[in-house]
């Protein structure tokens, strides 16, 4: 069986790792391009199986678009755009041409998240099976780390709240929630939105994210916590997603990168079914979220 090829556009810190990961399952990179001018002068020479795509947010809707006209599956680093529109075309464009769409946001393969997401579900669940309805439910995600040159193209919401938002719609529809209220600072570091689940079985669950890329201490973390219901107390705990060195920084969970890896190489062969398409508008979603003023 051949190797599959690819071409990586964008070779910084992210484009880096995609890349070490990806060579270790196989795949070999025949062009490696950073900039529009290598771009230009070289992909339209190459025979290549899939992209990835880890330049600046801003042109990820362009080297996206590209691929995905030419019907090259593409594997995209979050966020997969930085406009509503824009991030909905490019999922429309993939269902059309029949080309897989793939959005790197990583957190939602952190084993960390994954475990969570399988216990928290089973509690509500299990809520509603005892009483027919949910107590107060509420969840707090917050994402704070030190000041960082990287990804400073974009704000904060397109940046950092992305990610949560990945995970939220994991848990619960897009279609079932809205925004109550966004704001942001003028200095494009911190942000706060709230979401409600107004409609389905999980009506009434309360969702705070706070993110913030100027902060004193480095956060991943996601809260629940509970009303009371029958005269029995309510519970709440918090769950970090990340592990923490004994500076107190955050050490990458290597996991979450290498199992979305494996599963878009699953994707690009055919197994998985519609989860692909699935995990594309989960991720234009998020987008819409995001830029929402």
């Amino acid at each position: 069986m051949r190797a599959l090829r690819a071409i990586l556009v964008g070779n910084g810190t992210m484009g880096k790792r995609h890349r070490k990961r990806f060579e270790a399952c196989g795949v070999q990179f025949v062009a490696v391009v950073d900039n529009q001018n290598e771009f230009d002068g070289t992909v339209d020479k190459l025979n290549v199986d899939f992209a990835v795509i880890a330049s600046p947010a801003t042109t990820h809707y362009a080297y996206a678009k590209f691929f995905v006209e030419r019907r090259i599956p593409v594997f995209v680093e979050k966020p997969l755009a930085t406009t509503a529109e824009e991030a909905q075309e490019l999922v429309d464009l993939s269902v059309k041409n029949g080309t897989l769409l793939f959005v790197a946001q990583s957190e939602c393969f952190n084993p960390l998240f994954l475990n969570f997401r399988k216990h928290f579900l089973l509690e509500l669940n299990e809520l509603l099976d005892a009483g027919g309805k949910l107590p107060a439910v509420r969840l707090e995600f917050r994402r704070e780390h030190r000041y960082s040159p990287r990804c400073r193209d974009v704000d904060v919401s397109v940046d950092l709240l992305v990610h949560d938002l990945g995970l939220f719609f994991t848990l619960f529809r897009y279609e079932d929630a809205e925004v109550s209220f966004k704001t942001s600072t003028e200095s494009c570091d911190r942000a706060r939105l709230y979401l409600k689940v107004v409609r389905g079985p999980y009506r009434g669950v309360t969702a705070d994210f706070y993110v913030n890329r100027d902060s004193d201490v480095d956060v991943r973390a996601i809260s629940v916590s509970y009303g009371r219901q029958g005269g029995s107390p309510g519970s709440d705990y918090t769950v970090s997603l990340a592990h923490y060195l004994e500076n107190g920084d955050i050490a990458h969970v290597p996991d979450s990168l290498d199992n979305e890896h494996r599963f878009f190489l699953k994707l690009l062969d055919g197994a998985c079914g519609d989860w692909g398409k699935r995990l594309a508008q989960t991720a234009a979603n998020s987008v819409k979220v995001a830029t929402r003023q």
